[in-house]
C-alpha cells in the first residue's frame, strides 16, 4: 500500500513540477501576464495562469488512484466528479486569467461545478451536532442547498485569500495534510489518496509561487478551493475539521463581505481590507505574513486532528473566532 501512496504523490508532484515552468514560458510568450499597477504588490509582469499546471497535475494523480481497492462502490463516481469539476474550473479560470470574465460567468461556473459534485454523489447529507457530535440528518433539499453553499463558499474563500505570494499554496498543502491524516486515521485509505494528489501538485507549484513568485495562482485559487471543498465531504462530512483549519481565512472573508455590504459595495469587490493585506500595509513583510499563516493553519490543523468532536471543537472554534474578530476590528480602526 505504501508504494501506491508514494506513486500518487510523485505523479502529482512531478507533473506540477514539469508543467509549471512550461506554463510560465507559455504565458510570457503569449503575453498572459499580470502587469504591475498601483494597487498591486509585484513590480514586474508575472504569469498568472497557475490553474492549468495544478489542474492537470491533480487530475493525473486522481487517474492513478482509479485501480485502488475501495469499500464504497460509489466512491469512484465521486472521484470522477471531482476530476471533471477541476477540469472545468481550470478551463474557465484560464479564460478569466486571460480575458478577465465578469463576476456572473464565474459565479455560474462555481454553481455548475457544485452541481456536478452533487450529481456524482458528493452531498452533505448529515452534520455533527456541535454539542455532542451526534449526526444530524438533513432533508434532501436542504442537503443539496447546503452543499452548493459549501462548495461556492470555499472556492471564494480560497480566492479571496490569494493576496500574497505563496499564501494560498502553503495553506492548501497544510489543509490537505490534515485531510490526508484524518482520512488515514479513520481507515479511509482510498480517500486519503486524493488529498495526497492535492498536496503533491500544490507543493511543486509552491516552489515557483513562494515569494518572490515567478507565477501567480490566478484562477487556480478556484481549483484549490473546489478541491478542498469536495475532499472535505467526499467520504463523510469533515466540514468541522476544515472549518477549524481554515478558521482565519473564513472569518476574514465573512468580515469583509459584511463590511462591503454595510458600505453599499459589492461583496465581491476587490479591496485591501483583508487581514493579510492590512498586515502588509502596516509594514510586515510578505514572507513573515505567509509563514505566520502557515503556522496558524498548522496549529489549528493539529487541534482539529487531536480534539474530540463536540464541545472541545466548538469551544476551540469560538475562541479562535473571538480572537480573530478582535484582531480584525482593531485593524479596521
Amino acid at each position: 500500500m505504501v508504494w501506491y501512496f508514494v506513486l500518487v504523490f510523485l505523479v502529482a508532484f512531478l507533473t506540477s513540477l514539469i508543467l509549471t515552468p512550461l506554463t510560465i514560458r507559455l504565458a510570457r510568450r503569449m503575453n498572459w501576464l499580470d502587469m504591475p499597477a498601483p494597487r498591486r504588490l509585484h513590480q514586474v509582469p508575472t504569469p498568472r495562469i497557475g490553474g492549468i499546471p495544478l489542474g492537470v497535475a491533480i487530475v493525473a494523480a486522481l487517474a492513478v488512484t482509479i485501480p485502488f481497492p475501495r469499500t464504497d462502490e460509489n466512491e469512484l463516481m465521486r472521484i470522477m466528479g471531482l476530476a471533471l469539476g477541476i477540469v472545468i474550473v481550470a478551463i474557465v479560470g484560464l479564460i478569466d486569467d486571460v480575458r478577465e470574465l465578469k463576476p456572473l460567468p464565474l459565479f455560474a461556473m462555481q454553481i455548475g461545478v457544485a452541481v456536478i459534485a452533487i450529481a456524482s454523489g458528493v452531498v452533505i447529507f448529515e452534520i455533527s451536532s456541535p454539542i455532542d457530535g451526534t449526526p444530524i440528518i438533513l432533508p434532501a433539499a436542504l442537503a443539496i442547498a447546503f452543499t452548493i453553499f459549501w462548495v461556492v463558499g470555499m472556492m471564494n474563500t480560497v480566492n479571496f485569500l490569494d493576496g500574497l505570494d505563496g499564501l494560498v499554496g502553503g495553506v492548501t498543502v497544510i489543509a490537505g495534510m490534515v485531510l490526508f491524516l484524518h482520512n488515514f486515521k479513520l481507515g479511509q485509505a482510498s480517500l486519503a489518496l486524493p488529498a495526497l494528489a492535492l498536496i503533491g501538485a500544490t507543493l511543486a507549484f509552491l516552489i515557483f509561487n513562494f515569494p518572490p513568485a515567478r507565477i501567480f495562482l490566478g484562477s487556480g485559487a478556484y481549483v484549490l478551493g473546489f478541491a478542498l471543498a469536495v475532499l472535505a465531504i467526499i467520504g463523510g462530512t469533515k466540514a468541522a475539521t476544515v472549518l477549524m483549519v481554515l478558521a482565519i481565512p473564513i472569518l476574514d472573508v465573512a468580515w469583509q463581505i459584511l463590511n462591503r455590504v454595510r458600505a453599499g459595495k459589492s461583496p465581491f469587490a476587490a479591496d485591501r481590507g483583508h487581514l493579510h493585506m492590512r498586515l502588509y500595509d502596516t509594514g510586515v513583510s510578505t514572507r513573515a505574513i505567509v509563514l505566520t499563516y502557515y503556522a496558524l493553519t498548522a496549529l489549528f490543523g493539529a487541534l482539529a486532528l487531536t480534539l474530540p468532536s463536540g464541545i472541545p471543537k466548538l469551544v476551540s472554534l469560538v475562541l479562535i473566532g473571538g480572537v480573530a474578530l478582535v484582531v480584525l476590528a482593531r485593524l479596521r480602526r
